[in-house]
């Protein structure tokens, strides 16, 4: 049934959120083959002037108007194909840009599914109304070949408890990534040795490095040692680099809105895939603030948990999470320090929720079994739903657990606000379950959420049915305290 429980204010609000064709990204399309390439270059380069801009003409005319810095795109494009097969990247326009559009492609990124949101507070908090709170929202999108990538959205939850999603911008665009990290040799090469790198190998290219090192630093040493009497494996260097290369900042252009954002697949370990970014605005002792948002990176066989950064959503850093407890999916940052240190919240066995306590936010070595699964509805597995919400009561976590034919339930406990170990309530019945009318879809029987927002003594809760569509409901806050504390761990 829709509503399997007590909770007499919970409301399920007329929002729904579903992705569009015609959000479209014009992304790389160069083929593997050298010769394939070649061939492209020349048939191309044989074709009178008046031609190749009349061909040139033609694609514009059609694309232009459906993406942002079209021409940006095939001049880079271009230069990538060129530099693959060794050609001198001097052509002349039309030649040019030309032979980049044979080098680009259009990709739908949201058109299987939009779903699995995490929701924070707006960095900006000029445009709300008296009472009322603008948020951002970020949003799971699946396209071809269910490659999936981050999206973003704007709105307004209304001084009635109403909200109002601002239109998706039309014309999408690829936020740029550059490499911009330092590297811990130790923590560097433990994670080449999660990842099934020869660790041998691997010290011998890394061995000239001091304790922390650039990107730089180790672009020269992997030069050095490809031109080496010995040079290592070319799957050790490519590791490496690739693992370097997972640690980027993504920066988008002047006067872009929130929503412009789109965290697109940059390095290998994310191939196939961003999943379900857990959002969190985080705020330090001294009262700053900052947004941190842990997800899966998936490169088709391994997972990496990943953690990005950002104060405006304009400028994003992502950095790979360390340690041995950062592991497997779903973890999800508490929104302060709690005894000065970091708390996470993850399922690093795939079944059990646990805490991790850490100095530094990007490495996890302990962990401590939080709570097992209790009730038939969760006997297979339980997990977060995103970063806990503080209360006066204690820490409002809302977790999924997944229960017979592999349905998926959104629930609720409470934790200790000064030692989260201890859970002061736990529901005895779900929060929410699949609805008659949403349980059908491309992953039937599932409901998820990867973060809710507390505003006015409400709870907004965004949540995906099916892995399809994105709705929202919304609960009186004191009421599920009170009946978190009612029923009791």
């Amino acid at each position: 049934m829709d509503r399997p429980n007590r909770l007499s204010s919970l409301a399920r609000l007329d929002i729904r959120i579903t992705g569009s064709d015609d959000r479209v990204l014009a992304l790389p399309a160069i083929p593997d083959r050298p010769e394939a390439l070649r061939s492209v270059f020349r048939r191309v380069e044989a074709l009178p002037p008046a031609d190749a801009a009349r061909e040139l003409d033609g694609v514009r005319a059609v694309f232009d108007e459906r993406h942002r810095g079209l021409a940006a795109c095939l001049e880079e494009n271009y230069l990538a194909a060129a530099l693959r097969i060794g050609v001198p990247a001097a052509h002349a326009e039309p030649h040019r840009s030309l032979l980049g559009a044979y080098f680009t492609m259009e990709y739908t990124l949201e058109a299987a599914a939009l779903f699995n949101p995490s929701i924070v507070e707006h960095p900006d908090r000029r445009r709300a109304p008296p009472g009322a709170l603008r948020f951002v929202m970020s949003l799971r999108a699946v396209g071809e070949g269910h490659l999936s990538s981050t999206v973003f959205r704007e709105g307004t939850i209304g001084t009635d408890g109403g909200v109002t999603l601002d239109d998706a911008p039309p014309r999408a665009v690829r936020a740029k990534a550059s490499p911009d990290q330092r590297y811990l040799k130790e923590f560097f090469r433990r994670k080449l040795a999660y990842l099934g790198t020869d660790l041998g190998a691997a010290d011998r290219v890394l061995g000239g490095l001091g304790e922390w090192f650039t990107w730089n630093e180790l672009g020269a040493t992997l030069a050095s040692a490809r031109r080496g009497p010995h040079p290592p494996a070319e799957r050790v260097l490519d590791g490496i680099l690739a693992l370097a290369n997972a640690n980027y900042t993504l920066s988008m252009p002047a006067g872009s809105r929130i929503s412009d954002l789109i965290m697109f697949p940059q390095s290998p370990y994310e191939a196939r895939g961003i999943e379900d970014l857990r959002m969190v605005r985080f705020t330090e002792p001294d009262g700053s603030g900052t947004y941190y948002g842990t997800y899966t990176a998936f490169d088709g066989r391994r997972i990496l948990p990943m953690l990005m950064q950002t104060d405006d959503f304009r400028t994003v850093k992502v950095y790979t999470l360390n340690g041995d407890c950062a592991v497997n999916k779903g973890l999800a940052l508490f929104p302060r320090r709690i005894r000065g240190r970091y708390v996470m919240c993850s399922r690093i066995d795939g079944q059990n929720l646990f805490l991790m306590r850490s100095d530094r936010v990007t490495f996890w070595e302990t962990a401590e079994l939080l709570a097992e699964p209790a009730v038939p509805w969760e006997y297979r597995l339980i997990g977060n739903c995103g970063s806990p919400i503080e209360t006066s009561e204690g820490w409002l976590l809302l977790t999924h657990g997944v229960g017979p034919m592999r349905q998926y339930s959104i629930s609720a406990m409470l934790l200790d606000l000064e030692d989260p170990r201890k859970v002061r309530g736990r529901l005895r019945e779900p929060l929410l379950v699949p609805p008659e009318a949403l349980r059908s879809g491309y992953v039937p029987n599932v409901v998820y959420t990867c973060g809710a927002l507390a505003h006015a003594g409400r709870l907004f809760i965004p949540y995906a049915a099916a892995d399809e569509v994105t709705v929202m409901a919304r609960v009186d806050l004191d009421e599920l305290v009170g009946l978190l504390i009612a029923d009791g761990a």
